[in-house]
């Protein structure tokens, strides 16, 4: 279903919104099979979300619904300050998430215990170093208590 307004097209390099996810601009062509008819633009978008990160995707830029063109010069304005406690556990997190990806492996614990590690279990592995903010990933035999133990770290946390 077509839009009412005409958003305006985006340009290369351009950050957009479209089926509610955001994507950079790869490529804008113009084109039309009519004439008479004003053109259509064919868009190639990266995706940039976590969960698919890199991906293409083709779109008519003017089929698509409530699509958004965020200027590339135009920053957000904050609302209102963090308070200071919260801000300095902002900087903490950041300072350990820097850590842990420049020291070493990126997947430690195979290699610091004494564990075989099984076909079916790597997978969800690869999946999780390709993403990049995991922070943490709790795996172990069944039955030991990775549903608790991650109770326990939710109730500490909040």
């Amino acid at each position: 279903m077509a839009q009412t307004q005409p958003q305006p097209v985006p340009e290369q390099g351009q950050l957009v919104k479209v089926r509610g996810r955001h994507f950079l601009v790869q490529d804008v062509s113009p084109g039309s099979a009519e004439p008479s008819l004003p053109p259509m633009h064919r868009v190639r978008l990266e995706a940039l979300d976590d969960d698919q990160l890199g991906e293409s995707l083709d779109v008519i830029w003017e089929h698509e619904v409530h699509p958004e063109v965020h200027d590339a010069l135009d920053l957000p304005r904050p609302e209102s300050w963090d308070p200071l406690p919260c801000f300095d556990a902002f900087l903490l997190a950041s300072r350990w998430s820097l850590t842990s990806v420049l020291d070493g492996l990126p997947l430690q614990a195979p290699f610091r215990g004494a564990i075989q590690i099984e076909e079916f279990q790597l997978e969800p592995v690869v999946r999780a170093l390709r993403m990049p903010r995991v922070n943490l990933l709790i795996a172990d035999d069944v039955g030991l208590g990775k549903s608790l133990k991650l109770y326990h770290c939710w109730e500490h946390l909040s």
